[in-house]
This record gives structure tokens, sequence and C-alpha cells, in this order.
């Protein structure tokens, strides 16, 4: 019996640690029904690596970071430090428009 991936909620869009990161991580995997198993079989890398990203213990280098991110569907991008305040009220105007929530993100 296949395991059921039960999906978890997007977090807010802008990482500032390793647990934010991990976290768009799981939801990515999780909203796609993959579970641990099959997305690290698929990277070619370890369960309890991919497992320990998604809680954000893990020292990863940038590239496997940023190749995971790919394969889940996570666009990473980098803005100047000074417009960070700008983007996270653009990011909360968006998410709070109609049919923006969480619900959307899950069907990307």
């Amino acid at each position: 019996m296949a395991k059921r991936v039960v999906p978890v909620s997007f977090p807010a869009p802008l990482v500032s640690s390793p647990e934010d990161f991990g976290a768009a991580v799981r939801s990515a995997r999780t909203s796609s029904g993959m579970t641990l198993e099959e997305t690290a079989l698929a990277l070619g890398v370890a369960k309890q690596t991919l497992q320990r990203l998604e809680k954000g213990t893990a020292s990863v280098g940038l590239s496997l970071a940023l190749r995971i991110a790919r394969a889940v569907g996570i666009a990473v991008f980098v803005m100047p430090a000074a417009e960070r305040e700008y983007f996270e009220r653009l990011a909360e105007k968006a998410r709070a428009l109609p049919g923006r929530g969480d619900e959307e993100y899950r069907r990307r």
C-alpha cells in the first residue's frame, strides 16, 4: 500500500533561515504528493539528507539546495536587502488576493 502524503501549507515566500527554506521544500514536495523516499531517489540523495534539509538542520552545499528547489518546483530569487520590506509587503498583498492563498499555491 502506497504511503499517503499530507500536503503542508506553503510558508512565507521570503526565506531568512534554513528552517524557512526547508519548510518551502517540504511544502512543495508534499503538495506534489511525493514521499521523502520518492523525492530523494529521484534526486539521487539520501533520504536522511532531504529530511534534514526540510527540517533546516542539514548543512548542504548551495548547488544541492538549488537543485532540490528546482526539482520540487520552487523558484529562488535574490534581491537587495534594502528592498526586502517592499517585497514582503508585496507578497502579503498578493497572498491576500482572492484565489491567491495557500490553496492557489498548492495547485501550481
